[in-house]
């Protein structure tokens, strides 16, 4: 029953009886690869999950369907933690948490404008170039090296703001 349960949480169930094959040859594409890893795991039923940039070499559309599953993998109570470097948009507006000291925990907005103003809003905080990942840009303006530069305390920002409150 348990594997049952992982098979559909994970979304194997229409290709249960399918061949693993050879990557790039037959059988699974990557982006089920990927799926079948976590399943896998999960079978295990750990109490926390590592993933290591589970959308690395997956398209738009197949990286998607991944944080689909690590979302409905949260969903049941499990804690993941998760490193994805420079997601699309909308895999960056699907995270809601970020571990350790939280700096920031509120809605993104569209195009992350609620995230954007909220770091701006800190004196020193560079605005955001047109165009540039809202998500690198945060990551760039929170680093450690950034907050020592400024003399700021980004989880002390936050502990402090009307967000937290």
């Amino acid at each position: 029953m348990f594997v049952n349960e992982v098979m559909e949480l994970v979304e194997l169930n229409p290709i249960r009886d399918a061949l693993v094959g050879l990557p790039g040859v037959n059988g699974l594409s990557t982006e089920q690869r990927k799926r079948l890893t976590i399943a896998v795991e999960l079978v295990a039923n750990p109490s926390i999950i590592f993933m290591d940039e589970p959308t690395s070499g997956l398209d738009a559309r197949a990286a998607a369907i991944v944080m689909r599953t690590v979302r409905n993998t949260v969903d049941t109570g499990r804690t993941v933690v998760c490193t994805i470097h420079q997601p699309s948009i909308d895999i960056f507006e699907a995270f809601d948490e970020r571990g350790g000291q939280v700096i920031y925990a509120g809605p993104l907005g569209r195009h992350s404008h609620h995230l954007i103003e909220y770091f701006e809003a800190t004196p020193g905080v560079p605005k955001i170039k047109d165009g540039y990942n809202p998500a690198t840009w945060m990551l760039d303006v929170s680093a450690p090296s950034v907050e020592g530069q400024l003399n700021v305390d980004f989880a002390d920002v936050y502990a402090n703001s009307s967000l937290y409150q």
